[in-house]
């Protein structure tokens, strides 16, 4: 925006200071200003909003990123707003006066009342909702909790996150089982086709289809519904990794057909680093053993996939505030302007001689994360060249068939920042070029 429609549109809000533009916001003022501007935000679509740059400005106050380096890395982990920040600070301190007492006895009777806001945002019973570490630990307890007998089939991808494809290997190792693997060509938006690719691996030996609801690598959006429509027709059960797919566009677990499913929560619901969710449905809980030893490891109990032992109780805390930002800013305004920003850089690199998108542009088939390759260059050479000339923070992807350079902006980036990527790009693509 130009400076004249910004005056306009911050005069509209009642926040235009002199104090406001020479950007000397103390925390009090910011709070208050992002208040005044959310409400006065409720006149305009989640459309509308996804283009209105100073009321993300207000957004990108309750950050605290660095002003040294653009981070467009936000898929490996996201940064916490300060309130959450300062909550896990708080409840740090707290747990020190005296740990045994105020980690047990205090903050652990949070746990309950915070499952219950989870499953709230899952679309599911409190009593399917267990709280853990991340989603390699979450999926992990189902790889290594089910019961499999020599022979039988589970059906991934190649493409799946490392630590999902080493957990079934080892299963095959350690226990005979077969793993069925396919091979995904992507970007798709060709929906029968991503079906068909782990349909016909069904066999009649099947038991499990691992699907990956967003491939970390490019951002791929895949049709987890319709998989597990059909793996259920068969008699399979469905595992879906939703490390990147929670908190970040608008779904409800169970309307996936998701038999079991786990996410990080310090990716897009932007709670501490270290925690993570574990949805298990109701009537597979009994059966399924817990990765850490229970008292009764075949119990119908939610919680028994919480013997952790010690944990860090002033993390697990902490996720009730980031609940309250990702309320406060609304799923469908959030998931249409991290859709908005993806597409803003992209559409401005795809038609530069050697630029190769790994992405779609269609919202049903990615939303934040894009991924480009630079033709005749690798990776590694583009993820380095704009950290070195730009401080742009990247990162350079090569998995299977899947190689390019993972571009992750978030709520609290602005198109600004993402114009210095386009520079970026663009000058690098140049310099391939004349090589």
């Amino acid at each position: 925006m130009a400076n004249e429609p910004r005056r306009q549109f911050l005069q509209k809000l009642g926040l235009f200071s002199a104090t406001t533009l020479a950007g000397g916001i103390s925390a009090t003022t910011w709070g208050a200003n992002l208040e005044t501007a959310l409400i006065n935000a409720q006149s305009l679509s989640p459309d509308q909003l996804a283009t209105e740059e100073d009321f993300w400005h207000y957004i990108q106050q309750s950050f605290t990123v660095s002003s040294g380096i653009i981070n467009l890395n936000n898929g490996g982990v996201c940064p916490a707003p300060r309130t959450v920040q300062d909550a896990m600070k708080r409840y740090y301190d707290y747990s020190n006066e005296a740990p045994s007492y105020y980690m047990w006895r205090i903050l652990d009777q949070g746990r309950e009342p915070l499952r219950k806001r989870l499953a709230e945002l899952a679309g599911c019973s409190k009593e399917e909702i267990a709280i853990n570490r991340n989603s390699s630990e979450g999926l992990e307890t189902v790889i290594f909790g089910l019961t499999l007998e020599k022979g039988d089939e589970i059906v991934a991808a190649r493409q799946d996150y490392p630590n999902m494809v080493n957990a079934y290997k080892q299963r095959e190792e350690r226990d005979g089982i077969k793993m069925i693997w396919i091979s995904l060509e992507l970007p798709s938006e060709d929906e029968d086709y991503l079906v068909r690719q782990y349909v016909n691996a069904f066999t009649s030996r099947t038991k499990v289809v691992h699907i990956t609801h967003v491939i970390n690598w490019n951002g791929q959006i895949i049709p987890v519904k319709k998989i597990a429509e059909e793996a259920h027709r068969r008699g399979i059960k469905v595992i879906v990794d939703g490390a990147h797919s929670f908190a970040h566009f608008d779904f409800k677990i169970p309307d996936l057909g998701a038999d079991y499913f786990a996410t990080s929560l310090h990716k897009w619901l932007y709670a501490p680093i270290g925690s993570g969710m574990l949805y298990v449905k109701k009537e597979h809980i009994a059966p399924l053993y817990p990765l850490f030893a229970a008292g009764n490891p075949k119990e119908d109990n939610i919680r028994k996939f919480e013997a952790l032992g010690t944990r860090p109780f002033f993390i697990e805390q902490a996720i009730g505030k980031a609940l309250d930002f990702h309320e406060l800013i609304g799923i469908e305004r959030k998931m249409k302007r991290l859709h908005y920003l993806k597409n803003y850089w992209m559409k401005k690199v795809k038609d530069i001689p050697g630029v190769k998108l790994n992405t779609s542009l269609d919202a049903r088939w990615g939303c934040a994360i894009g991924n480009v390759l630079i033709e005749g260059k690798t990776p590694a050479s583009l993820d380095s060249y704009l950290l070195d000339k730009f401080k742009i923070h990247t990162v350079a992807i090569e998995w299977e068939n899947i190689k390019g350079v993972r571009i992750t902006p978030n709520v609290y980036t602005t198109t600004k920042e993402l114009d210095v990527l386009v520079e970026g790009i663009t000058q690098f693509a140049k310099e391939a070029k004349k090589a």
